[in-house]
């Protein structure tokens, strides 16, 4: 079951999270009925947030909270299922930064939305080979998942 709450104040097109984060547990062969929790929030509780679990100041665009660790399954492993965890992502905060990453602040939040869950899979980026991994399959999932709405599925 995926949750999604819009705390922010800010208009955001939830249903459009909802469908891109089942596109991506189905293409991380994670189970559908996993859990997961998307929190929308303003600048001021991302603040909190990102002081009280990271002790770093100031806003962030986007934090994962991991609850049962899952992690992909090898090709000869079933689909994990459990409580995947919390994505918490702020939408002025993603706003702000999406023309210099090019994207509309749709896909500001979806390209975030991906880079959380990940997190929640256990993928890091501190390291120089991490990240690679990482933002690969991130740019991977959200190409699948524009020529996907292309296509209209």
């Amino acid at each position: 079951m995926i949750d999604v709450s819009n705390e922010s104040g800010e208009q955001v097109d939830t249903q459009a999270l909802v469908r891109l984060a089942l596109f991506a547990l189905g293409s991380l062969r994670i189970h559908p009925q996993s859990d997961l929790s998307i929190l929308l929030v303003d600048e001021d509780a991302m603040t909190a947030y990102h002081k009280r679990f990271l002790d770093l100041d100031g806003p962030t665009d986007v934090m994962s909270f991991p609850m049962d660790e899952l992690r992909m399954p090898d090709d000869h492993e079933e689909p994990p299922r459990g409580l995947l965890g919390d994505i918490v992502i702020c939408p002025t905060f993603t706003s702000a930064q999406a023309p210099g990453n090019g994207r509309s602040n749709q896909e500001e939040m979806e390209y975030l939305l991906i880079h959380g869950l990940l997190h929640l899979l256990g993928h890091d980026h501190a390291e120089p080979a991490e990240r690679e991994v990482m933002f690969s399959l991130n740019d991977r999932i959200i190409s699948d998942w524009k020529h996907e709405k292309v296509a209209g599925r």
